[in-house]
């Protein structure tokens, strides 16, 4: 059993033996001190059922993440997981490779590769909008990573949850026509996520804006490849109600 592991196993006996599912960051720094783990802040960041321990795959359980540093075991992982879907078209994408295009592989960087080659544009619109002779009042409008933090409510299953100044991590937005679209992104070939990743920002937006279209794109960067799915939530309010809506592979050829 990895570390990891190990921590969430001895968290989860920590709640056990409270009769509380609940438990606080520093409970989690305490029992990661213990098996001398050391990034506290890494154990409860679950982004894949792959990363799950598999006492936790056993008894169906997530950890929810509830603001002010609490955190929650609760069953569900079907809601709280969701698995992409088949890419339905794959494109090549002629590109001429910039001084930091490659820089890096972070996540930032995945995106700015795809927001500069125009990719996002495509994906979303079926064009690139922002060069076109529009006035700058009704070009997509590009807002780059950051966190903040919020006071959220929803539905998980038949629960109520409330996560108190949650803080949430926004990857990208692009704004266009009143459509807001927020984005995730990650390296690798993960076959599913954390819905939280697109759910936190999605709420987050829709709360401002309820009048007004919120989407969401999950971006997987694997060498020369760019996979994009496009979601929203059938259910604003219902963190397991997520709707697919389509996707597409682009794969980098230099020019």
């Amino acid at each position: 059993m990895s570390l990891k592991h190990q921590v969430l196993q001895d968290l989860y006996d920590y709640c056990l033996q409270h009769n509380n599912m609940v438990f606080h960051n520093d409970i989690v720094k305490d029992i990661s001190r213990k098996n001398k783990f050391g990034n506290p802040f890494d154990a409860t960041k679950l982004d894949s059922t792959d990363k799950l321990p598999q006492f936790m795959k056993d008894n169906d359980l997530c950890i929810l993440h509830l603001g002010k540093g609490n955190h929650r075991f609760l069953k569900g992982i079907h809601i709280l997981y969701h698995k992409f879907e088949p890419i339905q078209k794959s494109v090549v994408w002629e590109y001429r490779k910039s001084l930091l295009n490659e820089y890096n592989d972070s996540e930032s960087n995945i995106l700015s590769v795809a927001n500069n080659q125009r990719i996002l544009h495509d994906f979303l619109f079926g064009v690139d909008l922002e060069f076109d002779n529009l006035p700058v009042s009704k070009r997509p409008k590009t807002y780059f990573p950051h966190r903040t933090k919020a006071t959220l409510a929803y539905n998980f299953g038949e629960e109520h949850i409330v996560c108190e100044k949650q803080q949430i991590e926004i990857d990208l937005t692009i704004e266009y026509g009143g459509t807001i679209c927020v984005f995730e992104a990650k390296n690798g070939e993960p076959t599913d996520f954390n819905i939280y990743q697109l759910y936190n920002p999605f709420l987050y937006y829709y709360k401002a804006f309820p009048d007004n279209k919120t989407v969401c794109v999950y971006l997987v960067r694997n060498g020369d490849s760019l996979k994009l799915w496009l979601y929203t939530f059938a259910d604003p309010l219902q963190i397991g109600s997520i709707q697919f809506i389509k996707s597409r592979e682009y794969n980098l050829k230099r020019s």
